[in-house]
Parts: structure tokens; C-alpha cells; sequence
């Protein structure tokens, strides 16, 4: 009975708690707060196997450009980031001022399918000052400091041009499915579990992932910014150890990576 319980439709929580009170012969009048505790946990738990659900379909969906729907979520996510820009034409190298590899971003979804594309619109769309600055950041180099050993062994010609070889270098949307895979990850191996049980008094929903997602992409540009890798060829590396951390913290049976999430505060302004 408790196995098969956390597998019902929503629709049947209620009926199954009651009879998970009866079958336990607790009595509902002497503790009623158990039966609406219980109906809660109940809840979460069948509402973050649906989210699963939900997020593998999208997935599983291949990007279609013959699919009208696909196609004005693309072209939506161009004008969210690039407000004040024109796509010249559909098949354009424009795509590559966003970080797509090439003149058509539809081969970049294959990885994550649709989910990619739902995510960073979702982000764009959200919380456009936030996503709109880290794409510039993405698309500009990075000034570090320069130490006295450093400057004792160039010629100032040398040390300045040492100053500006490290860009913050990455591509925006490549880096926006990357951390999709991150994210959808996590949910499939339980490690959000505390996350979603902590935010979502109810059920979560797609929109939580998104927010969730929203949240992984802000932290990892500050990551990757504290980091201060020498070029893009240390991605792994660095989406690595990103991962690593933020497993950590969702071991903390309180931790909410996101409570009150708005992505634009704190952003590093570069």
C-alpha cells in the first residue's frame, strides 16, 4: 500500500491517505495534522515523479524547423537577448553572437532536445537583465591583475597584452544546454529532491526547474568568473567542479538553491 501510494494521480491523494490512515488504524480526530502532513510529503513526492515526466518528454522532443511552434520560440529567444538587433534571415551566422557553434542552432539541440530551448527562453525571457548581461560578459575579455613577478619578466608592451588574454570565453546558448544536462541531471538522481521539498510547498512544476536552471546558469558565470580559467578548453574542468559543489549543497536537508529566486541581484558586473 505505502509503495503503490507514491505512484497515484493526484486526484487520488486524498482517498489514498485515508486509507493509509485506516489501514495504519490511526484515528483522523485525535491527530488531524498527520493526515495533512501526510497528504503533503504525498504530494511532493508524486509531484516531482511527474516533473521527471514532464522534463524527459521535453527532452526526448527533437527540435523541428518545420514545426511553427519551435520555430517562434527560437526566433523569440534571439529578440530576448538581442532586443535592440535584427536577425538578418532564419540561417544566419548572427546565431554565433548568442553562442550557438554555427548558422543554424537547431543541430545544437540535439543533446538536450526541446528542454534546452524551453530553458533559455524561459531565463531570457524571465529575467532578461540578467541573461542579457551575461552574454555580454560571455562575449568580452576579462582584465586581471598582473603581478610584480609577472611584470618583472615582460616588457610592458607584453605585460599589457598578458593582462587582457584571459576572456571570460564562452558560448552563451552552448553553455545554456550544458547546464540544462547539469540541471536535468540532478532532478533525475534524486539530488534535487531537497531542493524541490523546500521551494514547493505543493508539487513542483516545470516552472521550478526553469527557475532552478535560471539559478545553475547565474552561479556557474560567477564560477567560471572565480575561476579564471585560462581558456574555454577548460570547461570540463571547471563544470566539474561547479557540479561537485553544487551536489554538496544540496545535501543540506534545509538547502533551497533558490527561495526567492531573481537571478539579476548580485550579478557581477564586469
Amino acid at each position: 500500500m505505502l509503495q503503490t501510494s507514491v505512484s497515484v494521480h493526484f486526484d487520488a491523494i486524498e482517498k489514498t491517505i485515508e486509507d493509509i490512515m485506516e489501514l495504519k488504524k490511526i484515528n483522523p480526530d485525535i491527530n488531524p495534522q498527520l493526515g495533512i502532513s501526510l497528504q503533503a510529503c504525498l504530494l511532493q513526492i508524486v509531484g516531482y515523479r511527474n516533473l521527471i515526466a514532464d522534463v524527459e518528454k521535453l527532452r526526448r522532443e527533437p527540435y523541428d524547423s518545420d514545426n511553427p511552434q519551435h520555430e517562434e520560440m527560437l526566433l523569440k529567444l534571439w529578440k530576448f537577448l538581442k532586443p535592440d538587433t535584427p536577425l538578418e534571415s532564419r540561417i544566419s551566422k548572427q546565431w554565433c553572437e548568442i553562442g550557438f557553434q554555427g548558422d543554424d542552432p537547431k543541430t545544437d539541440f540535439r543533446g538536450m532536445g526541446l528542454l534546452g530551448l524551453y530553458n533559455l527562453q524561459y531565463f531570457a525571457e524571465r529575467d532578461a537583465t540578467a541573461a542579457q548581461q551575461v552574454l555580454s560578459d560571455s562575449l568580452h575579455p576579462k582584465c586581471r591583475d598582473i603581478t610584480k613577478e609577472e611584470i618583472s619578466k615582460f616588457s610592458k608592451a607584453e605585460w599589457e597584452k598578458k593582462r587582457m588574454d584571459k576572456a571570460i570565453g564562452y558560448s552563451f546558448a552552448i553553455v545554456g544546454i550544458n547546464i540544462t544536462d547539469l540541471a536535468y541531471n540532478l532532478l533525475v538522481s534524486g539530488a534535487l529532491k531537497t531542493h524541490f521539498y523546500n521551494i514547493a510547498p505543493e508539487a513542483p512544476t516545470l516552472s521550478h526547474f526553469q527557475q532552478t536552471f535560471c539559478y545553475l546558469m547565474h552561479e556557474f558565470h560567477k564560477f567560471w568568473i572565480e575561476e579564471d580559467p585560462m581558456d574555454i578548453m577548460e570547461f570540463n574542468r571547471v563544470r566539474e567542479k561547479f557540479r561537485k559543489r553544487i551536489i554538496k549543497q544540496l545535501q543540506n536537508p534545509d538547502m533551497a538553491l533558490c527561495p526567492h529566486f531573481a537571478a539579476s541581484e548580485g550579478l557581477i558586473n564586469m
